[in-house]
């Protein structure tokens, strides 16, 4: 009995290393910062860990082969999803605006499922009470909120470094690592030739330009890519 205790401790403690080896070669966020796809893997490879502690006839080694297995996996994930929009898009989802000038998108809500005493709860979390102070409100692919203040709510404001823009309006990503986000541009109230207009005026091209963010007043903030 002793020293079935003693393999199952031993066990554990070598899997316990490579279980946080594997979360390090990942660099996973607080699981609350998570996307779907993260989450399902980190609580795959908690699953696998827990064979070979549960059985001792089953071999460590088999438990750390799956679990660098599925790391190598996500690893690969990352860099599609970095690369490519759409794929990102597959794996993740999209945010959605489901308040926008105090007014709830119904339809949107219930598409994603989601009630409005959930959504009234999360903004009383935040110390908002009431929908009309709203500018916007963004449901994250983490499951989050993002709320925007109009302007004569906000407590303090600020602002990035060159980048000026009403505090009020909601900043949207238009260009990330040199491609144009089609579904951006409607909810930016812009389109194609307004983009390259502001380009043109930095001497920029789209693959130069590593974000770009436009709200509805015209307003923009651009980074370019490192070396441009």
């Amino acid at each position: 009995m002793g020293v079935i205790m003693f393999i199952t401790i031993v066990r554990t403690a070598i899997l316990y290393f490579f279980v946080i080896l594997g979360l390090r070669i990942m660099g996973k966020r607080q699981v609350g910062d998570m996307q779907p796809g993260e989450l399902v893997i980190t609580i795959l490879i908690s699953e696998i860990a827990a064979i070979p502690i549960d059985d001792i006839n089953k071999p460590v080694i088999t438990g750390i082969l799956a679990i660098f297995t599925l790391v190598v996996v996500e690893i690969l994930i990352s860099f599609l999803t970095m690369k490519f929009i759409n794929f990102r898009k597959l794996v993740n989802g999209d945010s959605a605006v489901i308040i926008k000038d105090g007014i709830i998108d119904q339809k949107l809500l219930r598409r994603l499922r989601i009630t409005v005493p959930d959504i009234m709860e999360v903004l009383r979390g935040q110390d908002v009470f009431d929908l009309n102070r709203v500018s916007y409100a963004i449901l994250e692919t983490n499951g989050s909120l993002s709320v925007l203040l109009k302007s004569p709510y906000q407590t303090t404001e600020a602002k990035d470094l060159g980048c000026n823009a009403d505090s009020s309006t909601l900043p949207v990503l238009v260009i990330s690592d040199g491609v144009i986000i089609k579904d951006a541009l409607s909810l930016a109230q812009t389109d194609r030739k307004q983009i390259y207009s502001k380009l043109q005026e930095q001497k920029l091209k789209i693959k130069d330009v590593f974000i770009m963010t436009i709200d509805k007043n015209g307003e923009s903030c651009i980074v370019k890519k490192d070396g441009t």
